[in-house]
């Protein structure tokens, strides 16, 4: 019984800690243009997938052909969470807080070219998945503009098991 209360007060805790609370500062304007490009991205309708007693969870798709650092890794897939809950929690806060009630669980897995990080983005849309890929800035590893991962969800794992399921874990 203790374990379960703590489980519910941390969950609970987590939601506050959300970057959306946090202050912005005068060096976070340049953040605009993103915020910006990721809601001209065409979705499905991502309201349609609906909270409930499902096992929601966040997928993360790295190409593994680019040859990244686990460091680089890390952070494109941290980019590609960031932008699917910030599209999600516009449309679809329910599915968001269920997802964060239930331990925010992420699989990550292998992908092997851009056009399959493609292919499965579009897979994903047309499932009204939010889907978001990741392009990097071409400052360290890779040329710019180079799709690195692709985040799909929170979504049920059956929703995204259609999209990925035949993929390996990385």
């Amino acid at each position: 019984m203790i374990l379960a209360l703590s489980y519910v007060g941390w969950s609970g805790i987590t939601g506050f800690l959300q970057p959306r609370f946090l202050p912005t500062s005068k060096n976070e304007d340049t953040n605009d243009e993103d915020e910006d490009e990721v809601e001209r991205i065409v979705d499905g309708d991502l309201s349609a997938v609906k909270a409930g007693t499902f096992e929601p969870c966040k997928l993360v798709f790295v190409r593994t052909n680019l040859k990244l650092t686990s460091g680089k890794i890390a952070a494109q897939c941290g980019h590609a969470t960031l932008a699917c809950y910030k599209a999600l929690i516009k449309v679809n806060p329910q599915l968001v807080r269920h997802w964060e009630r239930t331990g925010q669980a992420k699989i990550a897995l292998k992908g092997t070219s851009e056009e399959q990080l493609l292919e499965l983005e579009a897979i994903a849309k047309s499932l009204n998945l939010c889907a978001r890929s990741i392009q990097d800035q071409g400052l360290t590893q890779v040329e710019e503009g180079t799709r690195t991962v692709l985040g799909i969800g929170p979504a049920p794992v059956n929703m995204i098991d259609e999209v990925t399921g035949k993929l390996r874990l990385l």
